[in-house]
């Protein structure tokens, strides 16, 4: 059962889909591993050598878990001894031991908890003896929460609408030309300190905030300097105690940001259970994977201010790192008038429309099913209803006056240099190439045979001319269904492993060319084991590389960043995909190789513009390594051509709205449809069904 569920897990790392149930699976794996370890040991009933084979077979066990934790920093986080174990966690293990014939552990007896107090959990919390102090050094100045203004009530003209779908819709109807950025006044530098100077589009924001407004999807392109615009609006805002919630390899990098940009406020980084901290420290820096665990005297602290960076990582609002930061976000709402909230993300929607609701929700724009406060009221003064033909774009306008602000490179930033994706197909020679071209066409024939099965089991008579596109996509579809449920065999996620191995030296050779000719280079890679052979090749030409992966300390990573950026001598920097992919500054650099695709054009940009960015002074390419002639060909095509959902969204493009997530589906559809078409031939007939 550890194996079978083990291997789940790992096969969600590998194509990239580490959810919140795939965490949880591997939590429990790690948790019911030791025990079972500890159990075997204590086993004197059995002999040597079945202990001996029993203690081998969770080694194997364990060795799986610790090679699945280095590609994913959360996960590594999750075998510490002090790792908040979840309920979700605990459910699972319980329905795992269960079905393994072991007594369960018995369900602990839910906490009482009052009935308006927000979704905080009370299990494993710390409070840090840093902040203890802080309260015992100011008994008599506890958070004052009496001047929150009571909110007031008034007539209802669209009391009974249903307004949560026609507000997102409003954006998926924006067509070119429609505002995509609330109006800003003129810009203001008197909040940046000396030696370093805003640019006109950061100053603008900041001079909003010292206007009064208070609430900021800040959704800039990445690159335009979000970090210091939230730092200096919550300065201009007086937003202080600052919480600030970010992903974990960016939150010594807002440290330093902090010490740039507000070096009269001491700023403190949450490391594990907070022993290190300064409990008056006025910016207060803890990144998801751990928020948890501090959740409880964060609530208590009195934070007039809260930034969420990477906000679309709140987007699954059933996630515990989503609940733990909107019930933040809620607390401070009720207990400080008029608190500074700004949610950062260059790329806010990355799969659906519905990206924005969790983001909406921690801004208090809105709660689970209406409109809030502020946007309702300006619902209502719009004197429309949904029924109108004019509400959708004057619903959008109110929500993007409420604090959304998206700038663009092209308009803000004319002296960042132009940046371009150049594809180089390179062809897969030898016995890997060979492996990988029978692997795809074993796939396609394995998706025509269930073609052709569906087909004939219909029971009405059924002639169809040609392709029967409507069961292509059901086949598809189950397809990917199998691959992502499947452990084991060929599916499309493996294969573009494959090919991604197969790739590796001759990326990595490229990049080392580059590095000879034209100076440093950024080479990202998805899986671990294609930055291992780049790595290698790069060893043996003498070249040196700073390497930055997801199962390194902050430490660590910060030292590898600043090798790469400083030392003239560092040629490469081998990067995850996913690691490296946000908050961290590469512009020394113009070339960049990806040498594995993403599945989102989102995840794409970010790896591209950690070079692309303020401070950059030569145009930027990305060299994206095409293996051609197999199915990477294709998904590096869907991803160009599903690109368009923040573009329409917000930007006001009259490019089509389509999910990205679609790409794994359209590129089974293309696999079966090419092979089907090939199949059929030129001239072929109706295929019929009976």
């Amino acid at each position: 059962m550890l194996a079978r569920t083990v291997r789940e897990v790992e096969a969600a790392a590998q194509r990239g889909q580490v959810t919140a149930s795939t965490r949880t699976k591997f939590q429990v794996v790690a948790l019911l591993l030791r025990e079972e370890r500890a159990r075997v040991r204590a086993d004197d009933g059995s002999s040597e050598s079945r202990r001996t084979e029993q203690l081998k077979r969770l080694d194997g066990i364990a060795t799986i878990l610790a090679t699945t934790a280095v590609r994913d920093a959360g996960l590594l986080a999750l075998l510490a001894d002090d790792a908040v174990v979840t309920d979700a966690a605990r459910a699972l293990k319980r329905e795992l031991q269960r079905a393994a014939g072991i007594e369960a552990d018995p369900e602990p007896e839910p906490p009482a908890r009052p009935a308006t107090a927000p979704a905080f959990s009370s299990e494993n919390r710390v409070v840090p003896q840093s902040v203890v102090s802080r309260q015992l050094a100011n008994p008599f100045l506890a958070p004052d929460y009496s001047a929150v203004p009571p909110p007031v009530a008034r007539p209802r003209r669209l009391a009974g609408w249903e307004l949560l779908g026609p507000l997102l819709s409003s954006f998926e109807r924006a067509g070119s030309g429609d505002p995509a950025c609330m109006e800003l006044p003129p810009p203001t530098s008197r909040f940046a300190p000396g030696g370093v100077e805003l640019m006109p589009h950061q100053a603008r924001l900041v001079a909003a905030a010292a206007d009064g407004h208070r609430t900021f999807l800040l959704a800039d392109e990445p690159g335009l300097g979000k970090t210091a615009q939230s730092l200096l609006a919550a300065e201009a805002a007086g937003a202080y105690p600052l919480l600030v919630v970010v992903p974990n390899v960016v939150k010594t990098n807002w440290a330093r940001e902090a010490g740039l940009w507000t070096p009269h406020r001491p700023a403190t980084v949450i490391h594990g259970n907070g022993d290190t901290i300064d409990g008056f420290a006025d910016i207060v820096v803890v990144n998801y994977e751990v928020l948890d665990r501090h959740v409880g005297w964060l609530g208590d602290f009195g934070f007039r201010g809260m930034v969420v960076d990477e906000a679309h990582f709140i987007k699954n609002r059933t996630s515990q790192r989503s609940q733990n930061v909107l019930a933040l976000s809620e607390r401070i709402r009720t207990r400080v008038p008029r608190p500074l909230l700004m949610a950062l993300t260059g790329t806010p929607l990355i799969n659906d429309i519905e990206d924005f609701r969790a983001i909406w929700q921690f801004l208090g724009w809105i709660d689970e099913s209406k409109p809030l406060g502020g946007l309702m009221e300006a619902l209502e003064d719009t004197g429309l209803t949904p029924a109108d033909p004019g509400f959708y774009p004057a619903a959008r306008r109110c929500v993007i006056d409420l604090g959304i602000v998206r700038r663009r490179k092209v308009e803000v930033a004319a002296d960042i240099p132009a940046r371009r994706i150049a594809d180089l197909p390179v062809e897969l020679d030898g016995a890997a190439g060979r492996s990988i071209r029978a692997a795809e066409r074993d796939l396609a024939r394995r998706m025509v045979k269930r073609y052709e099965s569906a087909l004939a089991a219909r029971t009405s008579a059924t002639d169809v001319v040609g392709i029967d596109a409507e069961l292509v996509r059901r086949v598809a579809r189950w397809e990917q269904k199998e691959a992502n449920a499947s452990t084991t065999g060929e599916n499309v996620f493996t294969m573009m492993r494959r090919i991604g191995q197969a790739k590796a030296g001759l990326a990595a050779d490229y990049a080392a060319q580059l590095a000879r000719s034209a100076g440093k280079v950024v080479f990202f890679a998805k899986h671990v084991d294609v930055m291992d052979a780049a790595e290698e090749l790069f060893d043996k030409q003498g070249i040196r590389y700073s390497s930055i992966r997801g199962d390194q300390t902050s430490s660590a990573r910060t030292k590898q960043v600043d090798a790469f950026v400083n030392d003239p001598d560092v040629a490469i920097a081998v990067c995850s995909l996913t690691a490296a992919g946000v908050g961290i500054n590469l512009q020394v650099a113009s070339d960049v190789v990806l040498a594995e695709l993403s599945w989102t054009d989102a995840e794409q940009t970010q790896a591209i513009d950690r070079s692309h960015r303020i401070g950059q002074t030569e145009p930027v390419t990305a060299w994206r390594i095409i293996a051609a002639q197999t199915i990477d060909a294709r998904i590096a095509e869907l991803i160009d051509s599903k690109a368009g959902l923040a573009a329409r969204a917000l930007d006001g493009s009259d490019e089509e709205v389509s999910s990205s997530t679609d790409v794994q589906h359209e590129a089974l559809v293309a696999l079966l449809t090419d092979a089907l078409t090939a199949e059929s031939g030129p001239g072929a007939g109706a295929r019929t069904g009976s």
